[in-house]
């Protein structure tokens, strides 16, 4: 997962801060300086380290600050909002065109993975806005790289336009954005061809096709895992062909951030997406603030809960809150339950979304096996009807049958119920607005330094509530203008 080991720093550098009453200006430029070899092994650009140091320095360093109340929590807040600052502010959308195409040109150097976030794009694009799109095959040079885009593009259900390798990619664009004004396509996204490096003939091939093309987006697509090396990238191919945004990929393997954490302050254009994951699903709009809360451990509790709204629907969501208030939670969703988790990806992922679950102890190294939630599935399956819907009914003969039938130690089955009963115990409480139990899980993750809701978790659940405030605002603003 990316950013884990800067992640760990940056609270380390913050836990020893914390554990005094009064910062002094000798603990300011401690903390300040292991911030700054945080940053640098995380392979974040000098320059952008030097600046960001700086700025926080001369901010903490204010007397209403170090002289103040609760110093180390304003000088984590300082910290929280300069990473913010550093990557962008906010979200910046697509550009788009008044009038259908809009034309999306994705560059990039050979490797990143940009063939398959042209599929992610596109299928984001059409399960989002019901669009229609159509992909161009532009790269005529990299061996199958045409084949590769057509099997994308089936596997989303989304047209293709190729005339094969033998053709000039600038006339396969012209053919391509004539097929699209016939078709009334509302997005077009053009594959281009990529080099293991910068070139002069990549380039004149990318500028040509901007000429004809006129793209609304121009999208550089970069590999997180390649650090200072896509920062250099990003300014090659913006400096030729002025990008207007950039996706990294990748941000899910074995990176240390550096590129996020560069990219916008070094060439001045967003990160728009970020890839982090190999389903097609797998690409998120780019958010500054709540990479920050993640770099600082303070979890991502928005994305978590839109990552929660796109595999369920209202009528699901509405069902399960009953059954919950009524605590008539039984197997059958507790079996629905494993099924939509599975569907939002790794586990241990999910749960440093939440705030203080970053790098607490207890999830140190956590792997959660797939072939746990199929061993799960496995003893619920093996439950008569009567038993899945009445827990109630699974005495110790009762068990020993699952356990037989579905292959599993009988005390993993007897795991798995004790754990069930809790859950539907803690979901019951919480539905009645009982939050002891997870103020107290989140007090005790390393984080708070005491009994309830640590501080920089209740700084991630007060930004959460107030970005939830604001699209609420903007939806009700949105319903008066209809």
């Amino acid at each position: 997962m990316a950013f884990e080991g800067l992640t760990e720093r940056l609270q380390n550098a913050m836990r020893k801060l914390r554990g005094k009453g009064k910062v002094s200006e000798s603990d300011l430029r401690e903390t300040m300086r292991e911030i700054r070899l945080a940053l640098l092994e995380a392979d974040v650009n000098f320059t952008v380290v030097k600046d960001f140091v700086k700025q926080v320095r001369d901010r903490a360093m204010g007397a209403d600050v170090l002289e103040g109340l609760n110093p180390a929590q304003q000088i984590v807040k300082i910290v929280d909002e300069e990473l913010t600052k550093t990557m962008g502010d906010e979200a910046v959308p697509l550009n788009k065109s008044e009038k259908i195409p809009t034309i999306i040109m994705m560059v990039g150097l050979q490797g990143a993975g940009k063939t398959t976030t042209a599929g992610k794009l596109a299928l984001k694009l059409k399960n989002e806005e019901n669009a229609r799109p159509l992909m161009i095959a532009g790269d005529v040079y990299r061996p199958a790289a045409i084949d590769q885009l057509v099997q994308v593009a089936a596997g989303i259900d989304v047209p293709v336009f190729e005339l094969g390798t033998d053709v000039n990619p600038v006339e396969i664009v012209r053919q391509g954005l004539a097929k699209a004004q016939e078709d009334h396509n509302d997005y077009v996204i053009i594959d281009t061809a990529g080099r293991l490096q910068i070139d002069e003939q990549l380039m004149n091939e990318l500028a040509e096709i901007k000429d004809l093309a006129h793209p609304d987006e121009i999208l550089l697509t970069v590999d997180a895992m390649t650090g200072q090396n896509a920062v250099a990238t990003a300014e090659g191919f913006n400096d030729k062909l002025d990008v207007t945004g950039v996706v990294l990929t990748k941000l899910d393997g074995d990176t240390r951030g550096g590129a996020a954490l560069s990219i916008r302050a070094v060439t001045g254009k967003p990160i728009k997406f970020v890839g982090q994951g190999e389903k097609m699903t797998d690409l998120d709009i780019f958010h500054p603030d709540r990479m920050a809360s993640r770099i600082l451990g303070m979890g991502d509790m928005l994305s978590l809960i839109e990552k929660t709204q796109k595999e369920y629907d209202a009528k699901q969501a509405e069902e399960l809150t009953t059954k919950i208030q009524e605590n008539s939670f039984d197997f059958n969703d507790f079996l629905d339950q494993i099924e939509q988790i599975q569907k939002m990806g790794p586990m241990e992922d999910l749960m440093k979304m939440i705030p203080g679950m970053a790098n607490n102890p207890a999830m140190k190294n956590v792997q959660m096996d797939p072939k746990d939630m199929a061993h799960l599935k496995a003893v619920v399956y093996s439950m008569t009807p009567q038993e899945r819907t009445n827990p109630e009914l699974l005495n110790p003969s009762r068990r020993r049958r699952i356990a037989g039938g579905a292959g599993r130690p009988i005390h993993e089955v007897n795991r798995m119920i004790k754990q069930f009963n809790q859950m539907k115990k803690m979901m019951n409480q919480m539905s009645k607005g009982n939050m002891s139990g997870m103020e107290q899980l989140m007090g005790n993750s390393g984080m708070g330094g005491g009994a309830g809701m640590g501080r920089m978790q209740k700084m991630a659940m007060n930004r959460m509530t107030r970005q939830m405030k604001k699209n609420k605002k903007k939806r009700l603003k949105r319903k008066k203008r209809k």
